[in-house]
């Protein structure tokens, strides 16, 4: 189980095959500081943390470990798109 926002940041950031340096760039800080973040010797700014939230396509709470609930952006999906993944989770959730 992943119980820190240090954590979160390195599990998903490599799940997008990303690299620190990657990550830094997008954020728009040095390397150091993702690698900071991730040793837990120092936390991302509430600006830090809100981009990293869109960039790995994750709610905040997510993020910063107050849930273990996953989003899924389903907006550019149509109508009878989102209807059909909407009854999907709903029986997955019933076979558990």
């Amino acid at each position: 189980m992943i119980l820190h926002i240090a954590d979160r940041i390195r599990y998903l950031r490599d799940k997008l095959g990303m690299t620190q340096t990657d990550l830094a760039k997008k954020l728009g800080i040095s390397r150091s500081a993702v690698n900071s973040w991730e040793m837990s010797l120092s936390s991302p700014s509430l600006s830090n943390i809100i981009e990293m939230s869109q960039i790995f396509h994750v709610d905040v709470d997510y993020l910063i470990s107050v849930s273990d609930k996953t989003m899924v952006d389903i907006t550019a999906l149509t109508n009878d798109e989102k209807e059909l993944v909407l009854k999907l989770v709903d029986c997955l959730e019933k076979k558990h």
